[in-house]
C-alpha cells in the first residue's frame, strides 16, 4: 500500500475515533454531515467498503433509531478501513443488516 492511502486510512481512522467518542452528544444532522465527509473522502480514494458504510450510516442518521445505526456501523468501520476489495461492502452491509434487525 502506498503511502499517500496510508495517510487517508490514518485520517478516517481518527474521523471515526473522533465520532466514536462523541456520537452520543450529537444532533442526527452533525452525525450524518461527519459521516458524509468521511463517505466522500473514502470514495475520493476508492475505499468502497468505507464509502458503503458511510453512506449508509449518513442515510440512517436522520432517521428514528440513528443512536442505534450509528454505533453499529462505527462497529465495522475498522473492517471497512482495512478492506482492499470492493466486495467487501456487500459483506459488511449484510453483517450491519443483521445487527440491526
Amino acid at each position: 500500500m502506498d503511502e499517500s492511502l496510508k495517510d487517508v486510512r490514518r485520517q478516517l481512522g481518527s474521523r471515526l475515533a473522533d465520532l466514536r467518542a462523541r456520537a452520543e452528544r450529537l444532533s442526527p444532522l452533525d452525525v450524518h454531515q461527519r459521516m458524509d465527509a468521511i463517505r466522500d473522502m473514502a470514495a475520493h480514494h476508492g475505499m468502497a467498503a468505507m464509502e458503503g458504510l458511510a453512506n449508509f450510516s449518513a442515510q440512517h442518521a436522520l432517521l428514528p433509531g440513528h443512536r442505534v445505526a450509528t454505533l453499529a456501523c462505527l462497529e465495522h468501520a475498522q473492517e471497512a478501513l482495512e478492506s482492499h476489495s470492493p466486495a467487501d461492502t456487500q459483506a459488511i452491509l449484510a453483517a450491519l443488516a443483521v445487527r440491526l434487525h
